[in-house]
């Protein structure tokens, strides 16, 4: 709720980067990773294709779920009318505009499908459940619907953020209203192309298993981490001195209820999945767990359980520690670990059947395509205000405070 404290004006100087602020390194610095990372993973991994593809596309699905993830949350801020939020929501709307760069970095997953998805070799058709996937699951299908995906994500975000960042200088109150009006249906957009991609990116790895609530697995995923990573970055940016003061404990502390609830949310989902899966007892679907409670695999199924479900759920559970930037860092950081062990874990028993065999191309691949992601938000982050300057929550949302 917002508390009746004299009303803040903030001018541009006090939300605009300056050119020679350090925050820009970060633009330098990432596209100089991104590129070296790339490099490096596309030639370490010219002896061993299969390496080279899965370690793409865990990273790539590690950044992308945090670009729709940062989605997610403007769309449902504008839904619920939110006030207090609109101080941190430039930093989700600068992340979820990198999204067309992820067209881009699609492209490399498009040329390893025949290392990636089994269902793309003729003969994996006679097979005759895939052969009944067949309508679905076929190479023109899926590049149509990845097409759809990308369509969908890049019109969403690109429409949401130029509102917003026009909105900076024309105050104009109709903004608002038409970004709230169309929030609702561009979620269900939403849900059901990160379902989709879900299948299609991750599931699809292995043909024979399916499960109807994947796709909400990936969302909460995605969610978390990008609750995290929120967190992470109004820390920086407050202490950098970007925010123009506005972002305060009251912030963060919402902040950090929104990381501890979706971590709970996740192992709801996660263990929901593995009940259901368990409870019916059926080989197309235990295949999945039992390929991951096999060899060396069960000792990272294991730490998944305990890292991203026992430790965050008690060291985020005090009040203090979620009100304190360092504790609320710490966790945050962990958290989005624990993200790219979640998709490691989804992804990598598909390729490494008979247990871990962690590559050097994994970190590679990890630096090339999140040195992209942070070159490309960090050169968003500077060419506007970093706070929705025009719209009209803002007061009530420097105001905001926590009972």
């Amino acid at each position: 709720m917002s508390h009746g404290h004299e009303k803040k004006t903030l001018r541009l100087d006090e939300v605009t980067i300056p050119r020679n602020h350090w925050w820009n390194t970060f633009m330098v610095a990432g596209a100089v990773a991104g590129v070296a990372g790339i490099g490096a993973t596309f030639a370490l991994g010219a002896a061993d294709h299969h390496q080279l593809y899965y370690s793409y596309l865990t990273s790539f699905m590690y950044f992308l779920t945090l670009a729709l993830g940062g989605m997610f949350f403007v769309l449902i801020q504008y839904a619920a009318r939110a006030g207090w939020s609109v101080v941190v929501r430039r930093i989700a709307e600068n992340m979820m505009a990198t999204v067309p760069v992820f067209a881009v970095l699609f492209i490399p997953v498009v040329l390893g499908m025949h290392d990636l998805f089994h269902w793309t070799h003729a003969e994996a058709m006679e097979d005759p459940i895939l052969k009944g996937k067949e309508s679905y699951l076929n190479q023109e299908f899926f590049l149509i619907r990845a097409g759809i995906y990308f369509a969908v994500w890049i019109g969403v975000a690109l429409y949401f953020y130029r509102s917003s960042t026009s909105q900076d200088t024309t105050k104009d109150l109709q903004t608002t209203r038409r970004l709230q009006a169309i929030s609702a249906p561009a979620i269900a957009l939403f849900a059901l192309s990160i379902t989709f991609a879900g299948f299609d990116w991750m599931m699809s790895l292995d043909p024979h298993w399916f499960s109807t609530i994947f796709g909400v697995y990936t969302f909460a995923g995605s969610v978390v981490a990008t609750f995290a990573f929120l967190a992470v970055f109004s820390v920086m940016m407050r202490r950098a001195g970007l925010l123009g003061g506005v972002v305060t404990t009251e912030h963060l502390h919402d902040l950090g209820k929104l990381v501890f609830a979706f971590t709970v949310f996740w192992t709801y989902i996660a263990f929901s999945q593995y009940f259901l899966i368990w409870y019916a007892n059926m080989p197309e679907e235990t295949i999945f767990y039992r390929h991951r409670w096999e060899n060396s695999w069960a000792n990272i199924s294991a730490f998944l359980a305990l890292g991203h479900f026992v430790i965050p759920f008690f060291f985020l559970l005090p009040r203090t520690i979620k009100r304190n930037a360092t504790t609320l860092v710490i966790g945050s950081l962990w958290m989005l670990f624990m993200h790219f062990v979640d998709l490691y874990w989804v992804i990598m028993p598909n390729h490494h059947k008979h247990g871990v065999h962690f590559s050097v191309i994994d970190v590679t691949a990890f630096v090339g395509v999140g040195g992209v992601f942070l070159a490309s938000f960090a050169y968003l982050t500077k060419r506007h205000a970093t706070v929705p300057l025009g719209d009209p929550r803002l007061p009530e949302s420097v105001a905001f405070e926590n009972f």
